[in-house]
């Protein structure tokens, strides 16, 4: 399969981020990238832990504008109506959505929303990935952990090998954990790093190998990453290259097969796997949303770790950045591409219905001038 190339566009090829006066970052949009958000009323959430951003894509008048914050090393991104759940290096940020603040922020009517930090849960450094929301099963849903909680946030424990939700007595609570793991240790021993909800429950989860020892993953790296179902702890697909980011949409198995550049469809019955769409970059952070996917890419920095995987012999510079994938036609039609600033990307996030969020961070005084009070 050819890999997809579009074209960046002339009339605005280059944009900075319009936050941070520092920030290095530097990207080029195809023609079409901000109509798409335009058409979906929509933002773009995405996190790169190397350049320690959360950054929000936002587009008005054809044109795409950035957001930046600064977070230690964020990752997992997981939205539940007007809360935001962001993991870092060693704890789970909670920004709340104050509608009512949004409309008063300078220039006033500009923004439609106005994420909020409210609460801080350190859980050390779990090496924490993805993260989900659970939520009550509806009645005759599917297969569930006979312990899940309904509510809660869920989050891929790698350091753990585990899935764990949060309490504030504790770091974490251990919920549930591959088979072929023997023991909960920091050990990092699958490299558990994905999860997909369906019916608001955990269902499936990625993971680099099915190693029971420290880092045992990383010698079949290339070829042995599994695909698994959580409620049966059975194997729905193997010989993976690094796969990422599960995902139930539209009734459907997704996954990225990472270290292949590529979105796949999984028929979780039979483990059959089918490539919708190869992309020229390590693929890890999906986010599927009315027809379209919006896939992280990144390049590959680190050859000790992403060394060695078939992407590389395509003999092709790899990109950075998000693509967009029509599925219903099944290929690439638009991107942001990074030149400068970031070279990896981990999770990827939609904001339906938002156009133009603002984010409150800790490098400015906004944050210590909003005071949130219940009503009188």
């Amino acid at each position: 399969m050819t890999t997809p190339t579009l074209t960046a566009n002339e009339t605005n090829q280059t944009a900075a981020a319009d936050t941070e006066p520092t920030n290095p970052f530097r990207y080029v949009v195809s023609p079409g990238f901000a109509g798409i958000l335009e058409q979906l009323e929509s933002t773009l959430l995405l996190t790169t832990y190397q350049a320690g951003k959360l950054m929000a894509a936002r587009a008005q008048a054809g044109r795409v504008s950035t957001l930046l914050r600064t977070f230690d090393r964020p990752m997992g991104l997981a939205l539940n109506g007007d809360t935001l759940a962001l993991g870092t290096r060693n704890a789970v940020w909670f920004l709340r959505n104050a509608r009512d603040i949004a409309p008063q922020l300078d220039p006033p009517g500009a923004f439609d929303a106005c994420f909020t930090p409210r609460q801080c849960h350190i859980t050390g450094d779990i090496l924490g990935h993805e993260m989900s929301w659970a939520h009550s099963p509806p009645a005759g849903g599917g297969a569930t952990l006979p312990d899940a909680p309904p509510n809660e946030l869920w989050v891929v424990n790698t350091r753990f090998s585990c899935l764990c939700t949060l309490h504030p007595d504790y770091s974490f609570i251990p919920r549930w954990r591959p088979p072929f793991v023997s023991a909960l240790a920091a050990e990092d021993r699958c490299h558990l790093n994905g999860l997909a909800m369906v019916d608001g429950q955990p269902r499936f989860v990625t993971a680099l190998g099915r190693s029971d020892t420290p880092r045992g993953w990383k010698p079949g790296k290339a070829d042995g990453g599994v695909l698994i179902d959580v409620p049966t702890n059975e194997i729905v697909a193997d010989g993976l290259a690094m796969p990422h980011s599960p995902r139930w949409h539209a009734g459907r198995l997704w996954v990225l097969d990472s270290g292949l550049g590529a979105l796949q469809v999984v028929d979780p019955k039979n483990g059959q796997r089918e490539t919708v769409v190869r992309l020229p970059g390590y693929t890890r952070g999906l986010a599927l949303h009315a027809g379209y996917a919006f896939v992280g890419l990144s390049r590959i920095r680190e050859k000790a770790e992403f060394g060695g995987l078939p992407i590389e012999a395509n003999g092709e510079p790899l990109q950075c950045g998000i693509w967009v994938v029509d599925l219903r036609r099944g290929s690439a039609v638009e991107f942001m591409a990074f030149e400068a600033g970031c070279d990896e990307v981990f999770a990827v996030e939609v904001l339906p219905g938002i156009r133009w969020p603002a984010i409150v961070g800790f490098k400015q005084e906004t944050v210590n001038g909003i005071f949130i009070v219940p009503p009188a």
